[in-house]
Order: C-alpha cells, then sequence, then structure tokens
C-alpha cells in the first residue's frame, strides 16, 4: 500500500468536516490520520488527510469528487517524496521515587525528545518527527511505564517554490500578518 497526504483548502464552513470524511466512508477508504488549521490567509481552512491505498486512480477519483464540494478551494495530492511533514508524540511517563530513572541525555541527544513537563510522579516528553522517529521512541520509551500517548495529525507542506495558497483564486481574502 502506498501512502497519499491529500492538502485541501477550504472556505471555514460548518458541516465541511463531515461532507469530505463521507466521501472517504463511501469509497471504503480509511483516513490514517486528519488535521485541520488555519492557513496564512483569513477565512481559508486546510485539510491535511493521510491515507493507505494501493490505487493511485482510485486516490485521482477521490480527489476530484473532493473538488466537487462548493465550498472547496482547491485539493493537491502527495506522495511521501514530494513533501516535508511531521507529527507530534505527548508520551506521560510515570517517574515514581525507585523506579528505573529515566535517561534524559539520551531522550534529548539521541531521540530529539523533550520533557516539556515536570510533575511529582509523571514527565510529559514530546517526540516531534515522521512515523519511523515517533515509533523508534516509542520503542525506547516503552521500557519506562507508559501512563499515556497522544500523537496528532501529520502537518505538510509541498516541496515547491510556491506556497500552495499562490494556486487559489485571488479573491476577497485577506492574509495574516
Amino acid at each position: 500500500m502506498t501512502t497519499y497526504t491529500i492538502c485541501i483548502f477550504t472556505e471555514n464552513s460548518i458541516g465541511l468536516l463531515n461532507r469530505i470524511t463521507i466521501i472517504f466512508t463511501r469509497r471504503r477508504v480509511n483516513i490514517e490520520s486528519l488535521t485541520v488549521s488555519e492557513t496564512e490567509r483569513k477565512g481559508v481552512s486546510r485539510f491535511t488527510i493521510v491515507i493507505k491505498h494501493e490505487s493511485r486512480e482510485e486516490v485521482e477519483k477521490l480527489v476530484r469528487q473532493i473538488r466537487k464540494i462548493v465550498e472547496v478551494m482547491a485539493v493537491f495530492g502527495y506522495l511521501n517524496n514530494e513533501i516535508v511533514y511531521n507529527e507530534t508524540a505527548l508520551f506521560k511517563i510515570s517517574t515514581p521515587l525507585g523506579n528505573k530513572s529515566l535517561d534524559i541525555e539520551t531522550i534529548n541527544k539521541e531521540y530529539k525528545a523533550w520533557v516539556v513537563y515536570w510533575g511529582l510522579d509523571y514527565v510529559v516528553i514530546e517526540k516531534t518527527g515522521n512515523d519511523t522517529d515517533i515509533s523508534e521512541f516509542f520503542d525506547y520509551i516503552k521500557q519506562y511505564e507508559i501512563l499515556e500517548f497522544v500523537r496528532s495529525g501529520r502537518v505538510a507542506v509541498g516541496k515547491t517554490e510556491k506556497g500552495l495558497v499562490e494556486y487559489l483564486p485571488d479573491s476577497e481574502w485577506a492574509y495574516y500578518l
């Protein structure tokens, strides 16, 4: 299976997420991760959706179907080598007295992860990177007691000279400063 990242630029409107996800459901395509955020243009939202699929043709059909939604301004599909992307993971690790102490130097230097909160009996460690980076850190940190683990969806930008919003139609949209 191939991993695809689909970036969708839309007007910010109620119910749009539901209409977009229904397209995936009807085609029986599982969404691996979904991130929605503002863009540098006021009133424009960006959906970053990661899917795994065997057929490029089916993914292209999916993209064409998404383009038909009125509030959708543009849709771009990418393979992993066409984008720069990251995810963030937070690990809540138990640190009661008498337990194995955390090797902070290894966590920082080898894994480029950082303690972002120190509690009395636990710490929260943040790790940013791609799927492999986070999985490798997870394998390392599981020797300690993981109380909680959460992972964000992918954020991505294309490896193009222009920003993607440059491809959007010029309209009354104001830019964030």
